[in-house]
């Protein structure tokens, strides 16, 4: 996909010639040459980036061209940006001809550029790799529009294929009546699926009853004990903004004896992922009482002392390796089309599957690389690779990993190593990475919405296992995160090629030929370093205990960045953020006051404010912000002018009363809603105005009622709808609805002969929704039904279903319906589907 970068370059260049008719001869001619270069560059692509895979100098090559199309676009933005600034056109057209040393030497930067190209040129062929169509077989891997399907990624099916009997018997030992807190561990090289087990046990309906209280906490091999403390008082007590603040007074004693006070109160249960030293789980276990009410902690661990030592009297499992039938199975569920292959195929890849000795994580990951091979002929060349690098007749997995990587679009590489910027066994957001490629020049720009290129290209990753899926949501993954190997692999792959560099405080050292800075820890040291001399793209600080950050300190620096991230735990925010004119995408934790200068920022394209669950107040100039896609912010006040933020694609979090004055009929392109704290008193009725709205999302404050929803009716185009509050009488939907959650409507009558009639219905959750005892579903009703979930319906006795309603239904979760004794007969056949909770 370096391809689609350059001849984005190409066409950016070429608009920038049309649109800057006065440019100075020889800056012009400048332009078009260095738009020549590229487009020669480009007729190699196409077969470099097939052939990556089999030469490494080729795929350097393919990265450094990719990286000057990048800085390529980045020059002209700038030029336009700085043009922009001026009084005039013609007045900076005219500043260019005269040379004022103020503004922008773009003819300087194109000239360096050139020179990279000539550089290039020569690596080509001081490496013997001037004729690319020879430069090895590599990968087949076509540039080709990516399939858009549903990712309902069934870890429990695929990993614990053969594994069943182990799921019971740990099952049966944290159920047992031993009244002592007992640890459980589980212990296995990295792959064999060790955390995928115990989120299996965690997750299970009988452990989920059997312990009230429960937390999960990742060690890794750095760690905080504080940090961990923290983490798990959070995951018990939730992230709530007076939560936060009470744990960040306290010293590590003091978090160790209200932790232990916390847990007194009931029977828990802990999973400790990922321990490498004994030392972590020593630092920790002071924390877990033992109140003799069987509470129980399980640890994941490689360590085989880890295990051993964690409780005399506790119990160990060494997870086992897969068998070869149990290989094949797991093999077979991850393949797109298990029919397709013809008999020579099956043989070809059941030899495979053997050298992978039973390791789940490599299955999968060939699975997915043989998923997307087409014919005998292309999964040969696979297994012809393997047999290079078969030692003692089995293979290693980090080749199998690499097999995998290689196989990937230069785009698709990109965005798998973006995920090694996170810290080891971090859960991702999915539309946070999603925003970032955005960003960072990633995601080719053109005829369909970024947004949903990017959302195939993350798609792509998780069907070939190189991603993990955690959470979906509405037939969209909300939350991914990486497998460790796999994010070894991706921080050495990004090393390599100088992709980004992760801060070492211990080395007190980061490379200066990095565009991308990532901090995990020690924010203050790293800023002590000499950073002047540095032109940084992005920096992203991911350092929670680092509170006294000051922009003005270092805004030198920031001057070109398109990325900020601060997931820090506090800073001063002042009006120098509005002189980092380039940024795309600024992410902010802990700030309630965002300074008008933040109205400069006309290439931002995301805004998110994260304020713990507390206000934030947006100055009225955000709504200047012309280019931006994605606010995400809980301000309190309406923004006036908000209807000038005509690229806006998504908008969340905000918890004012923002359409009582303001028809925002010129959002042509707001295509999710989301609405916080609302009351009775609110004016809902201008959404109708958002013609092309596809997902809403209103949440009423506390116990509070929503004013008349009869607009709904009136959004033609919305597929997803999710209502938190108590609603008097439903109102019509508009046929287009696909997925819809009612929660705490306290419906008094009964919701389901309304919602029956809705055509394409495929999602439906309900709870706290209903304040009746029956329900009946009529003939012909929800006819695409497929999921149902009904929760605390506390006073639902009866449920009548007519034989031809839910034709289509595939999935049922029922739950605190205390006096709901039967279901319809039809519905017992139904698969148990556990939903993520709408909370």
């Amino acid at each position: 996909m370096t391809d689609a970068f350059v001849s984005f370059a190409v066409q950016k260049m070429g608009d920038f010639l049309i649109q800057q008719v006065s440019l100075r001869k020889n800056l012009r001619k400048e332009v078009e040459s260095l738009r020549n270069e590229l487009l020669f560059m480009q007729s190699f692509l196409r077969e470099a980036e097939q052939k990556q895979s089999g030469d490494q100098r080729v795929q350097q090559w393919v990265f450094e061209i990719n990286s000057i199309a990048n800085d390529a676009v980045a020059i002209l933005e700038a030029y336009s940006f700085e043009a922009g600034k001026r009084a005039s056109r013609l007045k900076a057209f005219a500043c260019i001809c005269r040379k004022e040393k103020k503004f922008y030497n773009v003819a300087e930067e194109i000239q360096s550029l050139k020179q990279r190209i000539m550089d290039i040129s020569r690596k080509r062929e001081t490496y013997g790799i001037t004729n690319i169509n020879n430069a090895g077989e590599g990968s087949s891997n076509q540039v080709r529009k990516l399939r858009r399907t549903t990712s309902y990624v069934d870890d429990q099916d695929n990993i614990f294929v053969g594994l069943q009997d182990v799921v019971q018997k740990l099952l049966a030992e944290l159920l047992k009546a031993e009244p002592r807190r007992s640890v459980i561990s589980i212990h296995g090289m990295g792959g064999l699926g060790k955390t995928t087990l115990a989120r299996n046990l965690y997750n299970s309906p009988n452990i989920v009853s059997s312990f009230p209280t429960r937390a999960w906490i990742c060690v890794s091999q750095e760690y905080n004990t504080m940090d961990l403390l923290k983490n798990i008082i959070k995951s018990i007590q939730g992230r709530t903004k007076g939560t936060l603040e009470f744990l960040e007074r306290m010293t590590e004693s003091d978090l160790e004896i209200y932790l232990r006070d916390l847990l007194k109160e009931g029977k828990y249960l802990v999973v400790v992922d990922d321990v490498w030293q004994r030392e972590a789980w020593e630092s920790l276990k002071r924390a877990f009482p033992d109140s003799k009410n069987g509470s129980r902690v399980i640890i994941t661990t490689r360590k085989h002392d880890v295990a051993e030592r964690a409780d005399n009297r506790g119990f160990v499992h060494n997870l086992r390796f897969l068998t070869r039938e149990e290989s094949w199975d797991l093999f077979c569920r991850k393949q797109l089309d298990v029919r397709a292959m013809v008999p020579e195929m099956v043989r070809i890849a059941r030899d495979m599957v053997e050298k992978c000795r039973g390791l789940p994580l490599a299955i999968v990951v060939l699975s997915g690389l043989l998923s997307h091979k087409r014919g005998l002929g292309e999964w040969q060349k696979v297994k012809d690779h393997f047999w290079q690098n078969i030692q003692d007749d089995s293979i290693e997995i980090s080749y199998i990993l690499s097999l995998s990587y290689n196989d990937l679009s230069a785009t698709l590489k990109q965005c798998f190593l973006y995920f090694g910027i996170f810290p080891e066994d971090q859960e991702v957001n999915a539309e946070k990475i999603i925003l970032l490629w955005m960003a960072e020049g990633l995601i080719p720009n053109g005829e369909e919405r970024m947004e949903d290129v990017a959302e195939d290209f993350l798609n792509e990753l998780i069907r070939r296992s190189l991603i993990q899926e955690v959470r979906s949501f509405w037939e969209k993954v909300t939350v991914c995160k990486v497998h460790d190997l796999l994010r070894d692999l991706a921080v050495q792959k990004a090393f390599d090629i100088k992709f980004f560099d992760i801060y070492d405080p211990k080395k007190h050292s980061i490379s200066s030929l990095c565009i991308r800075h990532v901090i995990h820890g020690q924010g203050e040291r790293y800023l002590s370093l000499d950073l002047s001399h540095l032109k940084l793209r992005s920096i992203m600080f991911f350092d929670p205990d680092f509170r006294n950050m000051h922009l003005t300190n270092f805004s030198s620096v920031l001057r070109h960045i398109y990325v900020l991230y601060l997931d820090i735990g506090g800073y001063v925010m002042t009006d120098v953020i509005g002189s980092l004119y380039y940024l795309k995408f600024l992410s902010l934790r802990g700030v309630c006051n965002i300074p008008s200068s933040i109205s400069n920022l006309k290439n931002l394209q995301t805004l998110l404010v994260n304020d713990h669950g507390g206000f934030s107040r947006l100055p009225q100039k955000t709504a200047d912000l012309i280019n931006l896609r994605h606010l995400v912010a809980p301000y309190s006040e309406p923004l006036k002018c908000i209807n000038k933020l005509t690229n806006l694609q998504v908008l969340k979090g905000f918890r004012c009363d923002q359409w009582k004055d303001v028809d925002p009929v010129d959002l042509v392109n707001l295509r999710e809603l989301s609405m916080d704290c609302i009351n009775r008193s609110y004016s809902l009725n201008n959404i109708s105005s958002l013609k092309n709205l596809s997902t809403l999302r209103l949440l009423c404050y506390a116990d509070e009622s929503f004013p008349s929803l009869k607009f709904v009716n009136s959004c033609q185009k919305l597929q997803k709808l999710w209502l938190r509050g108590n609603i008097e009488k439903l109102p019509l939907f508009p046929d287009s609805i696909t997925m819809m959650v009612l929660w705490k409507s306290k419906l008094m009558e009964d919701p389901m002969p309304i919602l029956g009639m809705l055509p394409n219905l495929r999602n439906l959750e309900l709870e706290e929704a209903y304040e009746g005892k029956e329900i009946a579903c009529c003939d012909n009703s929800f006819s695409q039904l497929e999921f149902l979930r009904l929760h605390h319906l506390d006073k639902l006795e009866t449920w009548h279903l007519s034989t031809s309603a839910m034709p289509s239904i595939k999935g049922l979760d029922i739950k605190y319906c205390p006096h709901l004794y039967h279901i319809p007969k039809r519905m017992q056949d139904v698969e148990i589907t556990p939903f993520w909770p709408v909370s």
